[in-house]
């Protein structure tokens, strides 16, 4: 598999990504309905790949978004910097002093526990990333002059609004022409596209995106709701996935969009919120790669699992070039994304070729 990537002496980028990036308020163990107190994490499903790339893996990364220009897009960023990413790229938007011009995003967000699932309220209508249009970022500058050997983005970003629709169709076509390396997660919110059309407009977009794309993630929902492939023969109530139903469903994505070098989904069978069993496979070359089980694991916190999933694939795509080798980057970095609270990895490099070569969880002295 040749993904034909750029030189890294000829970027100043290994990645960069262009999504929005909210504020998440975390109740800890309790629910948000009853919350004297909240945690502050930064998140947002395009910009965690790119910061897992960065903290986990050691890469040189930055994010195209935007902020209103107040304290709390300063807070933002300052998770941001904590994080190692390039902040050089976010767009300052002006606001008023109620946010009517323009504002940035919060999302609360229930871990869950047993029987009670992981609960998200997000409150992120006219922010300053949903409203920003392609003539707000220098793409030309940015994939051009600058250079970036991958750009990922997803379906999340494209929902926010018709502005965000162009905007990040403007990205990824800019990049494509410099020889950027395009992945994508299509990550399906019915609500988030309720409001400009609704699943029409979904596949609309996301099949112009596309065309475009190099590596396409995504679970069985994504591909169905966003693309129109389904998983023929798979039942939500069954006790194990019907793997031959996700073969196919990849070789027909990947024969309806030859421009597709790599497709991937993640595998997961949720038993309780605390314990899902989860894998993940990937198509490349006309051949179909498993990741190892992970049965029975044990969930602190599962947002960002699919995020992280997506960084190590990347990672290990980037770096090796060899799909089984990535997608068991993927679904091990996922996996130990999830065992942590907040959004983002905070696993090691060494930790995740440790779990993919089957150390166990005693402790280390």
């Amino acid at each position: 598999m040749n993904l034909n990537l750029r030189k890294p002496e000829e970027c100043r980028y290994d990645g960069v990504a262009i999504g929005e990036v909210m504020l998440r308020l975390d109740p800890g163990e309790g629910r948000i309905r009853t919350a004297r107190q909240f945690k502050a994490w930064e998140g947002g499903g395009e910009y965690n790949v790119i910061r897992g790339l960065r903290r986990c893996f050691g890469l040189r990364t930055g994010v195209i978004t935007a902020f209103a220009d107040n304290e709390v897009g300063k807070l933002m960023e300052d998770f941001i910097l904590q994080g190692g990413v390039d902040t050089s790229m976010i767009k300052w938007m002006k606001t008023d002093g109620i946010g009517r011009i323009c504002r940035n995003g919060l999302n609360f967000t229930e871990r869950g526990f047993g029987i009670r699932g992981a609960v998200g309220c997000s409150d992120r209508a006219n922010t300053a990333i949903s409203k920003a249009t392609p003539k707000d970022f220098d793409f030309e500058y940015i994939f051009g002059t600058l250079g970036a050997r991958w750009l990922h983005t997803g379906g999340i970003y494209a929902a926010l609004s018709e502005q965000s629709c162009e905007t990040v169709i403007a990205a990824i076509k800019t990049a494509k022409k410099y020889g950027t390396v395009i992945s994508y997660d299509l990550n399906y919110r019915p609500s988030m596209w309720s409001a400009i059309g609704g699943q029409k407009k979904a596949q609309e977009v996301n099949k112009e995106i596309a065309k475009y794309v190099d590596v396409m993630i995504g679970n069985e929902e994504d591909f169905t709701a966003c693309l129109g492939f389904k998983v023929e023969g798979n039942d939500e109530n069954l006790k194990e996935l019907n793997l031959d139903g996700y073969k196919k469903m990849i070789n027909e994505a990947a024969r309806v969009y030859p421009n597709f070098k790599v497709v991937a989904t993640t595998l997961r069978t949720v038993k309780t919120a605390t314990v899902n069993d989860w894998s993940a496979i990937c198509w490349a070359d006309g051949e179909i790669y498993k990741a190892k089980d992970y049965k029975d694991l044990e969930i602190m916190d599962r947002v960002g699992g699919g995020d992280s999933f997506a960084s190590g694939l990347v990672y290990g795509l980037m770096m090796t070039g060899n799909p089984e080798k990535s997608v068991n980057y993927g679904a091990a970095h996922g996996a130990l994304a999830m065992t942590t609270p907040g959004d983002t990895t905070m696993a090691s490099l060494t930790e995740v070729e440790a779990i993919m070569s089957g150390v166990s969880a005693r402790v280390k002295r």
